[in-house]
């Protein structure tokens, strides 16, 4: 199966909350982070507090989830040169190829450490830092891409 695709700004941030909402350690923060804001309240309400605590815990909350879900996602999404050309990309039983108009590169289904499936991209993970997301609507339809999405499952793990 080969696939031609570039990629959509919208849908690629999109992509990329998913990534760093599931990394191990973000949501981790995300919840420490949760539960502080929400006893400064419980405590603000109960008068344990003063204002200043419940603000600086609000203050702490919104700047969190403005960083995960705008900051970081448009930092990476401007930094990366890859989200602006244009791809073709091969699948076989054995691994897949990147051809961009710069040269190709192929893969074994085993140099990827695990994948994640979001309404968008199929994320192909190199290591917990590296990965390539593959858009769904590069397929023709919907059989195709679950046609892509069976190979996948068949030959790397779930992350």
């Amino acid at each position: 199966m080969t696939i031609h695709f570039s990629y959509e700004k919208p849908k690629v941030l999109q992509a990329l909350r998913y990534h760093f909402i599931s990394r191990k350690e973000i949501r981790f923060m995300l919840i420490l982070v949760n539960a502080f804001a929400i006893m400064s309240l419980i405590l603000y309400a109960l008068r344990k507090v003063t204002s200043s605590v419940f603000v600086t815990g609000a203050f702490l909350w919104i700047l969190l989830m403005a960083s995960f879900w705008f900051f970081l996602p448009l930092i990476v999404y401007n930094r990366a040169v890859t989200f602006k050309h244009r791809f073709s990309m091969s699948f076989y039983d054995e691994g897949f190829e990147l051809r961009h108009e710069n040269g190709s590169k192929a893969w074994r289904w085993t140099s990827l450490n695990h994948y994640l499936e979001t309404p968008h991209f199929f994320h192909l993970y190199f290591d917990a830092q590296s990965f390539f997301l593959v858009p769904k609507n590069a397929c023709k339809n919907s059989d195709e891409v679950h046609a892509l999405r069976k190979l996948i499952q068949s030959k790397v793990k779930k992350g």
